[in-house]
């Protein structure tokens, strides 16, 4: 039996699933083709090169992520259980300093690091922070999540760094702590009928969202009495015909089921579909690669989430159980909420496509999250 009392053992890394490994960087390279095909700049696509600006920064990006990765895989991850108050408080701290930071495209969400010419996205790292807290505290309660007092300290946990998500404005990441919530509580026996309502409550609202995304309500017609509740820029965020959502539409269609090839797209490749690179890159994906290569791409990620619950079945203890289903209820939510986006389901939010999406703070935090997992499968024959 492995030695259980250091921190980081590099022997726990013989012990990793390479499954989900090999599946990890299959996505990744999946990544590197849509941004190397949507951020060329050159008129004459054949004669442009592979690594554009964008793909070299992502290529350092994924380096440092893969750091990570191998860094939280020979954590031993129980560990993490006595730092959950350090690290909520700090992201707490970080996420309040941003409004007395400069804004970035008129809103409070990035941090600037100039002398490496980057930018650090905060809300990113609350997502993992805020499970592994929420793990740890529904762990140390136990029997105690029957009763209402815990699970309004648990909801507390959540809602502090999701009001101040919501605030800076960005509404897509703090809407992804509301389902991994629900998972949590779910996984970890919270009072039954606390999990009925909220689960109610979650299935009511995504139900009104696509009952006007594919039109069987009128946007238009629900107008007077949403206004109501929202503010017209809020409720203007459920319209089903924008130009992103239409363009992003268009791009699926345009693949058909073999695709156009890559860097052989005429919507994508013409620039008429924002973001391509970021958070429509499942779009710019679906125009190059057409039916079959969308296949291919849920199937990476359908056996991704498949080890993810294995790690959750084979946990020696409850830390790790809960911790598990909570990282993979976070790849479910990104994956569901940003795919669901581009088919014209969801309102665009901005929720990334992880693994894939330009983007380094999405990227590192995803890396640190799987390392995580195989951290908790590693020493899954620990007593």
């Amino acid at each position: 039996m492995l030695s259980t009392t250091r921190l980081w053992d590099y022997r726990y890394l013989r012990c990793m699933d390479f499954r989900a490994l090999f599946l990890t960087v299959l996505l990744v390279i999946i990544g590197f083709l849509v941004i190397a095909s949507t951020t060329v700049e050159a008129l004459d696509v054949d004669a442009a090169t592979f690594w554009t600006p964008c793909v070299r920064h992502h290529l350092q990006c994924c380096v440092i992520a893969f750091i990570f990765y191998v860094v939280c895989a020979g954590m031993d991850y129980r560990v993490l259980r006595s730092w959950r108050w350090i690290l909520y408080a700090a992201i707490l701290c970080i996420l309040v300093g941003l409004y007395f930071a400069p804004s970035i495209q008129n809103v409070r969400r990035w941090y600037r690091i100039p002398f490496l010419g980057m930018t650090i996205q905060p809300s990113e790292y609350a997502k993992l922070i805020v499970v592994l807290t929420l793990s740890a505290f529904l762990e140390r309660r136990g029997q105690l999540m029957h009763r209402t007092g815990a699970v309004f300290q648990a909801l507390c946990i959540v809602l502090i760094p999701f009001f101040l998500i919501l605030k800076q404005p960005d509404l897509g990441t703090a809407l992804v702590l509301y389902p991994i919530t629900l998972i949590l509580f779910y996984f970890a026996d919270v009072n039954k009928r606390i999990v009925h309502w909220m689960t109610t409550l979650c299935v009511m609202a995504v139900s009104v969202v696509l009952f006007i995304f594919l039109g069987w309500v009128s946007h238009d017609a629900m107008r007077p009495y949403a206004t109501k509740i929202f503010k017209e820029y809020q409720y203007e965020r459920l319209n089903p015909n924008t130009y992103h959502q239409r363009s992003a539409q268009i791009a699926l269609a345009l693949g058909g089921a073999t695709g156009s090839g890559w860097r052989e797209s005429t919507f994508t490749g013409g620039k008429w579909l924002p973001y391509a690179h970021t958070d429509s890159v499942f779009a710019a994906f679906g125009e190059e690669f057409g039916l079959i290569g969308i296949f291919f791409m849920l199937l990476f990620f359908f056996a991704l989430v498949y080890c993810g619950f294995q790690v959750t079945a084979v946990a020696k203890d409850r830390f790790g159980r809960l911790l598990s289903a909570g990282i993979t209820a976070y790849l479910i939510v990104h994956v569901v909420i940003n795919m669901g986006m581009m088919c014209g389901l969801f309102p665009i939010t901005g929720v990334p496509l992880v693994l894939v999406s330009y983007g380094g703070s999405s990227m590192l935090v995803t890396m640190m999250a799987l390392g995580l997992l195989q951290s908790v499968y590693s020493r899954r024959f620990m007593f």
